[in-house]
């Protein structure tokens, strides 16, 4: 037992560390900032948006969400500019039908046309999104959302005032997803809390730090930053664009800031494991750059942080060894004491913490069958597509 109470040792010095010198990943308090005090003097003083929304065999979700962005409060000019990226199931006349009969904010529905070699399909809709956006309306500001976000009325005028507020170039808010099933509730939750874990907020929010990251869900972006840091164009092939427009606007001096959401919600639901399954493992591997040895150094990772504290608490419990009990047990408890605020953010019972490491064998699952996937061809597969690694795409 004695190389493994090393081990586990090592796994509760790496919980001590996450805890404290991790950017407190663990906090869920870094939401949207403060609106201040709001222009004076009418509509004229608010900066003109374009709402820009891929959208890709999206017509299931749309009556969830394209209502909330239609109807708007906004005291300024906003237009919603949907791109129909060749959807089978009559996304675009969805669309329609729903600014029709809802009213609000105008709506233009367009198609970016063929998809070229060398990228992802929602990059090249944003890109024909923003280019038309730009020609119609020469917008100020960018709303980048996905098709399943449905915002509260008054989201675009918070992001805005506080995006002007702060003088930042981009403000993105981390959607909250549903969270209804079994499987939602032990996959979902976890799946933000890894995220705020590899890229903790507040170092994302540091003006000097080199962390970058958005969510993709919702971004309100400066179009001047846009131009600054040539995107969509210098990001065309990425699969994990978010992560990438982050980096290339705090790359290019940019301010970013990134929190969790209080009234931006995803309408997208996940019924089952295998659905939650394919979310994570199509861009798993992405996220690793398609690396063997990082994909070996993360599975490590992710067995002696995640898995060896519960295992050395159970074997030092049944060997009636004390000393290799209290060690996984305190690395266990630790562990479950980080993700309680994820759980209290998504209202879900506290008796799921000690559950993480159960869920985090399943990210490591889902990891490795990315890389499966990845070198059988079907790597980064989304919406009947599958995308190279960029070096043979670009």
């Amino acid at each position: 037992m004695t190389v493994l109470t090393w081990v586990a040792g090592v796994s509760l010095l790496a919980w001590v560390w996450l805890l404290l010198a991790q950017g407190f990943f663990w906090r869920t308090d870094v939401r949207l900032p403060a609106a201040g005090a709001e222009p004076a003097g009418g509509p004229g003083t608010w900066p003109v948006v374009a709402v820009v929304v891929p959208a890709r065999d999206e017509a299931a979700v749309l009556p969830l969400s394209l209502p909330s962005l239609l109807a708007q409060e906004y005291p300024g000019r906003a237009e919603v500019f949907l791109i129909d990226d060749g959807s089978s199931d009559g996304t675009g006349d969805t669309a329609r039908s729903l600014a029709a009969l809802r009213g609000g904010l105008p709506l233009t529905v367009a198609s970016p046309g063929e998809l070229p070699a060398g990228w992802t399909g929602k990059l090249w809709g944003v890109r024909h999104g923003i280019a038309l956006a730009t020609e119609r309306t020469g917008a100020e500001f960018l709303l980048l959302t996905d098709a399943d976000i449905a915002h509260e009325p008054d989201s675009l005028r918070a992001l805005v005032a506080a995006a002007r507020t702060a003088d930042l170039d981009m403000v993105s808010l981390m959607a909250r997803l549903r969270v209804e099933t079994v499987w939602e509730r032990l996959i979902v939750p976890a799946f933000v809390y890894f995220f705020a874990q590899l890229y903790p907020f507040r170092w994302i929010n540091r003006p000097g730090g080199r962390t970058a990251a958005a969510a993709g869900g919702c971004v309100l972006i400066r179009r001047s930053a846009v131009e600054a840091a040539r995107v969509p164009e210098s990001i065309r092939h990425a699969v994990i664009d978010d992560v990438a427009l982050a980096r290339a606007v705090k790359g290019g001096g940019g301010r970013i800031w990134l929190g969790l959401a209080d009234r931006v919600d995803s309408v997208r639901p996940y019924p089952d494991l295998g659905e939650l399954w394919r979310m994570v493992s199509r861009s798993a591997y992405a996220q690793l750059r398609h690396n063997p040895a990082v994909l070996a150094a993360t599975v490590a990772g992710l067995v002696l942080v995640y898995l060896v504290p519960p295992l050395a608490a159970l074997a030092g419990a049944a060997a009636g060894a004390p000393g290799l009990c209290a060690v996984g047990a305190a690395a266990w408890a630790v562990m479950a004491a980080t993700y309680l605020p994820m759980l209290r953010y998504y209202r879900q019972p506290l008796w799921l913490a000690p559950l993480l490491p159960f869920t985090a064998a399943l990210y490591l699952l889902m990891t490795v069958d990315s890389a499966v996937q990845h070198y059988r061809g079907r790597g980064a597969a989304w919406k009947g597509r599958t995308y190279a690694r960029p070096d043979a795409s670009v």
